[in-house]
């Protein structure tokens, strides 16, 4: 049997087939377009695997119906990406392979990843928290092999934010709150704020310290929400040497008021290379609708 993962970005999709081990056999990089050519291209790759199909997983961009007793189970919804919103992502692949197909957000697909090669790395923990920060910021939590959120699934890159006493004229880009975790730390800000991409801005900018400011204040909310095992920053602005700002801003705004432990062992990079936990995630998930 094989594996089926879709992690579908607003730039492009990740489309990969898989064995039962989560092994990688083929992948190919979409372009997003409309949807119905994306989809189509989607379909051409994973047809050359259909009879061997046991189940796909996708990982979508959103926001995303999640609710199986909503009549839009399996559809974007009120994204801003041009042309996606209201469409029937899950509808399609039903019919076209008629195999399980298991439905969630990019994060908690990489979340669901991160949680799987914990195991797989002989690192076994019951709880993890995963936020990307690249184009947009998103979190998805995963607490015993189960995803949090009932109504829908969280937000966590729009909570809002005290702001650093060197940042309060920026207004932030989020077109919905302005300042709120996304529109301050996501990519698009760094030329928002000094007119050059993240990519071009040394990391000794004090811009990088402002940054770790925000982001520590989101791994300090989420530990006294949720006290995972551990928090995994994955995405285009995230680095090793970010992360070290970030631990360093965390420890004083926690202040030893919860034990975490390390912190090199308690805020992350993903165990995945190449931010493709969500393709680990994927496969497991699938594997999971298939045998369930």
């Amino acid at each position: 049997m094989l594996l089926g993962s879709i992690e579908a970005g607003g730039t492009k999709f990740v489309c990969a087939v898989g064995n039962t081990n989560y092994q990688i056999q083929e992948s190919v990089h979409v372009p997003t377009t409309t949807p119905d050519e994306t989809f189509a291209k989607c379909m051409e790759f994973f047809d050359k695997y259909k009879k061997d199909l046991g189940a796909i997983a996708i990982a979508s961009f959103g926001p995303i119906e999640i609710r199986r007793s909503s009549p839009k189970y399996g559809y974007i919804t009120d994204t801003p990406k041009q042309g996606w919103a209201d469409t029937d992502f899950v509808g399609p692949f039903k019919k076209h392979y008629n195999v399980p197909i298991a439905w969630t957000t990019d994060v908690n697909g990489s979340a669901y990843g991160e949680y799987v090669l914990s195991t797989l790395f002989n690192k076994r923990i019951n709880s993890l928290v995963y936020y990307t920060i690249g184009t947009g910021v998103g979190a998805g939590a995963v607490i015993d092999g189960h995803f949090v959120g009932e109504l829908g699934h969280p937000e966590m890159g729009h909570i809002r934010l005290k702001r650093h006493p060197d940042d309060l004229d920026f207004k932030g880009i989020c077109p919905f709150h302005g300042d709120c975790l996304e529109g301050l730390v996501s990519g698009p800000t760094f030329e928002a704020r000094t007119g050059k991409k993240g990519k071009d801005v040394p990391l000794s900018d004090h811009v990088w310290d402002i940054m770790a400011y925000y982001t520590a204040q989101a791994a300090l909310d989420t530990t006294l929400m949720f006290r995972p095992a551990k928090i995994v920053f994955g995405g285009g602005v995230v680095s090793e040497p970010f992360l070290k700002k970030v631990r360093r801003e965390f420890k004083k705004l926690l202040n030893d008021y919860v034990d975490v432990g390390e912190l090199d062992q308690y805020i992350t990079m993903p165990l995945a290379e190449n931010n493709g936990s969500a393709t680990i995630g994927d496969f497991a998930l699938a594997l999971k609708a298939a045998t369930n």
